[in-house]
């Protein structure tokens, strides 16, 4: 493994397992997909489902048309997108039951789905798309997910205790073959091979794993990054996988690992997972859960809506909710409830408004004004959100004699210069600079100078532009773009000024 792969893997948390169907809320994109020189080209990631609620598991009816479930009037039903012409049209509206994973069955103008009734039933069905008919495929399975080999033979994974095993089953003898116990859920056909690929779950990982379903043989491929579920084939035999928002290749014919083949630099793009690729190779669709921003958002429209209960569903069962920078005022989404119903009691007019905000991976900061009757004033809300917010922070505003951007804009301006005296300058004696963690990374100002001096001595070409800047009292909060030596990334750096010194900084990545 490399070692930018290892740092790579080392930086991201451990995603816990999320039970089959559980209703998080989550989008369905599109992009284009190609190959430049053996490496994944991926552009234009575009969400095609823009519905509140579940969208989850697409697949490919053909080249121009996506099929997924989505959440609509109490139910998940599903949907077929049309690429060309970008429009949606339901396939299914079943009375008393949900369905999800479907997909096209080969040789027939129709599409096989999941359906969950509400008598606890969950079998697969074959939905007619020209006559509208619905028949049951497999009576006595309780079905996870599916792919089909051939006309009669489906590859399943089958809901036993708690566990999924792979099935083979055959409509045409009606034989059910149990392959393996505790299997993955993405099921894929191998192009150009009469092989099926299966996610084998043990202690030592997740591997994924061939399948030949006459003869049975199985054979491993790869070992999946641990905090992985997914995986796709392209046409062109690679497979992909995704952590987060980067996709990983492998290429069974040259690759002994994983590499890094693309970064979907999309801010709405919160986690990919359920992948699915298009059959002429060209498009590739994936499930992204909902979009930090969005989230932060409709907490503010239930908040000034005072729906209490939409309200504190934005919010983690175990939210931590602080004053700057690690003042705990309580923890807990009933506490939330509490205390904002509290809140309401003795409020009966308030109005918030966001007028800034900076948006960088899962941390949302918001300059938000606030109107309680006849009287205004601004606080910043600082909310890491993954999925729901688990953080929300308050910086709240005062007044101050000094003008606290002069000695950040200086600071900058010396190191676009790389200037070590005029970068260093506006900083206090004493200063302390801090990561995203809370930890202290350096303290005092000739520990900086050192640090800083080798840094523009070996950096030649260095630039930080500010994209954003947020003002509230004693603090400045910019978002910064940053290249060094052709590359770039943003940051967050949060300035607290003192006596007209930048006394603390921390700086979030």
């Amino acid at each position: 493994m490399s070692l930018k792969f290892k740092c790579f893997i080392l930086l991201l948390s451990a995603i816990s397992c999320i039970q089959l169907y559980a209703q998080q809320s989550t989008e369905v994109y599109l992009t284009n997909l190609g190959l430049e020189k053996n490496s994944v080209n991926i552009n234009g990631a575009i969400n095609i489902s823009e519905n509140e609620g579940y969208d989850n598991q697409p697949s490919f009816l053909d080249n121009d048309r996506v099929l997924y479930a989505a959440t609509r009037n109490g139910q998940t039903d599903i949907v077929l997108f049309h690429i060309k012409d970008k429009t949606l049209s339901w396939i299914t509206d079943t009375q008393n039951g949900s369905e999800y994973s479907p997909l096209k069955i080969p040789g027939k103008n129709a599409v096989s789905a999941i359906r969950l009734d509400e008598d606890g039933l969950q079998r697969l069905y074959e939905y007619n798309l020209d006559t509208n008919e619905q028949n049951l495929l497999l009576e006595d399975l309780k079905v996870g997910y599916h792919v089909w080999y051939a006309e009669d033979i489906i590859i399943c994974t089958v809901l036993r205790e708690n566990r999924m095993d792979l099935v083979i089953a055959n409509l045409k003898d009606h034989t059910n073959i149990t392959v393996q116990q505790n299997v993955g859920r993405s099921l894929h056909n191998i192009p150009n091979s009469d092989l099926v690929s299966y996610i084998s779950k043990s202690d030592n990982g997740n591997m994924v794993k061939s399948l030949h379903p006459i003869s049975l043989k199985t054979e491993d491929i790869i070992l999946l990054p641990k905090i992985t579920d997914d995986i796709c084939w392209m046409s062109s035999n690679q497979l992909i996988t995704a952590i987060e928002s980067t996709i990983l290749s492998f290429d069974p014919k040259v690759d002994t690992e994983w590499k890094i083949a693309h970064e979907i630099n999309n801010p709405d793009v919160n986690g990919i997972s359920r992948l699915a690729i298009s059959p002429d190779g060209n498009y590739l669709s994936f499930v992204s859960k909902d979009s930090q921003k969005n989230i932060v958002d409709k907490q503010v429209e239930t908040f000034n809506a005072r729906e209490l209960q939409a309200f504190a569903n934005c919010f983690s069962k175990i939210v931590v909710v602080k004053n700057y920078p690690k003042d705990t005022l309580y923890i807990g989404r009933e506490i939330l409830k509490e205390k904002y119903q509290s809140f309401y009691d003795r409020t009966p007019n308030i109005d918030v408004k966001v007028s800034s905000r900076i948006h960088l991976g899962k941390t949302v900061i918001d300059q938000e004004q606030i109107t309680i009757g006849d009287k205004q004033f601004q606080q910043v809300a600082i909310y890491e959100v993954d999925g729901l917010i688990n953080s929300m922070t308050f910086i709240k505003d005062k007044s101050i004699n000094e003008d606290p951007e002069i000695p950040v804009q200086q600071q900058l301006e010396g190191y676009n210069a790389q200037d070590i005296n005029a970068f260093l300058g506006p900083y206090a004696e004493n200063v302390k600079v801090y990561g995203a963690n809370g930890e202290l990374r350096t303290e005092g100002i000739e520990n900086m100078r050192n640090g800083y001096d080798r840094f523009f001595s070996t950096t030649p070409n260095l630039h930080c532009e500010i994209k954003n800047r947020i003002v509230i009292g004693n603090i400045v909060i910019d978002e910064e773009f940053i290249t060094v030596n052709g590359d770039s990334y943003t940051a967050i750096g949060i300035y607290e000024i003192e006596n007209n010194k930048i006394a603390k900084v921390t700086f979030l990545h």
